[in-house]
């Protein structure tokens, strides 16, 4: 049996990202240095098997073109979920996406974190 383990992403700042994904509530299993002398974190879901690893090199420029990759997270009440992340200082996509949510249309949103990546919210 194959099964999909975890996504890396490159980061412009480790700490700032990791920040970030823990307010989607994300939570760091794990900081560490590669054999190469990259700065390694991982990031799990309270109920997923694939974790997020978020690389940091000091060399590496990151410039992540709009709209080229994405990851996805399903949530129960997504009305509640992205609420509670606009408290948090996050901004939601699409613009009045409560509104959108109230008038029938399909319940999906995004956000994108500090280097650019795209995440996809949808309500499981």
């Amino acid at each position: 049996m194959i099964k999909f383990l975890h996504t890396r992403i490159r980061v412009a700042d480790l700490d700032k990202t990791i920040d970030f994904y823990e307010k989607l509530g994300f939570q760091l299993s794990e900081k560490k240095d590669s054999p190469a002398g990259n700065k390694l974190a991982f990031l799990t879901l309270p109920e997923s098997d694939h974790f997020l690893e978020l690389c940091y090199s000091p060399e590496y420029k990151v410039n992540v073109p709009e709209d080229l990759i994405h990851t996805a997270v399903g949530v129960q009440d997504i009305i509640a979920f992205c609420d509670e992340l606009e408290k948090k200082g996050i901004e939601i996509w699409p613009s009045k996406w409560s509104e959108k949510f109230s008038s029938g249309d399909k319940k999906m949103a995004f956000v994108t974190d500090p280097d650019g990546y795209e995440v996809e919210i949808l309500e499981r």
